[in-house]
């Protein structure tokens, strides 16, 4: 099993920049793919962008040209880094790491491991 470690999350105005991390740890060689997804009040989990083992990266509509997804070299840190934040990116945000070799990297189901979340607030 992975443990997954959110952390990097606070307040920000609009238009600002955060960087997301999350530290893994356990069988983190069994991550093949991971992921960010959301979760904003009274809304379903969301998700944001992805990285397969080889750095190919997947993104949300809504979040393409803003965020970045990226991971060491160890493949034991995940990044977000989120630049031109919006009042609507105003969620919980959550690491996942999956097992799987196929999936669709928006599915929720996709992914076997999960991180506690860290809340981003973005405020007009």
């Amino acid at each position: 099993q992975v443990r997954l470690v959110e952390s990097g999350g606070g307040l920000v105005q609009d238009g600002g920049s955060l960087r997301l991390s999350c530290a893994a740890s356990g069988r983190t060689f069994s991550s093949n793919r991971m992921g960010w997804f959301r979760q904003a009040p009274g809304k379903e989990r969301e998700f944001v962008a992805g990285i397969s083992w080889s750095g190919g990266t997947y993104y949300a509509d809504s979040v393409k040209g803003r965020f970045a997804i990226s991971r060491d070299s160890a493949k034991t840190t995940l990044y977000l880094q989120m630049h031109s934040l919006k009042p609507e990116d105003t969620a919980v945000y959550y690491c996942a790491g999956s097992s799987l070799f196929s999936g669709d990297y928006f599915r929720i189901e996709t992914y076997n491991d999960w991180g506690q979340g860290t809340q981003v607030t973005v405020s007009s």
